[in-house]
């Protein structure tokens, strides 16, 4: 389920953790998909520290372009909600001091 509030030039959202994404809908699907992962991170399904799945993995379970994922999870990056470690994968929270 997706709820958008609509000001100038501005849209909010809240998406439920289990919604798929709309591609025909006001919202680009990697907004979407990074309000989904949010919710998913929010309702405990990744701890923090932990890694969410693959890119390959998010591809194959929303059925969206590869480039698609990697604009959300550098979106959620930006955010502070996850971090990267180049070949390793994406963790939920904040790195690690030392890293």
């Amino acid at each position: 389920m997706l709820t958008c509030i609509w000001l100038p030039s501005v849209v909010f959202m809240a998406m439920s953790a289990d919604a798929e994404i709309d591609h025909e809908g006001p919202v680009t699907p990697y907004r979407q998909l990074a309000e989904i992962l949010k919710a998913r991170i929010v309702r405990g399904d990744w701890a923090p520290g932990r890694p969410i799945p693959s890119e390959t993995r998010l591809v194959q379970e929303y059925g969206i372009a590869r480039s698609t994922v990697r604009r959300a999870l550098d979106m959620l990056v930006e955010e502070r909600v996850v971090w990267k470690v180049q070949g390793r994968g994406t963790y939920v929270g904040q790195p690690p001091a030392d890293s």
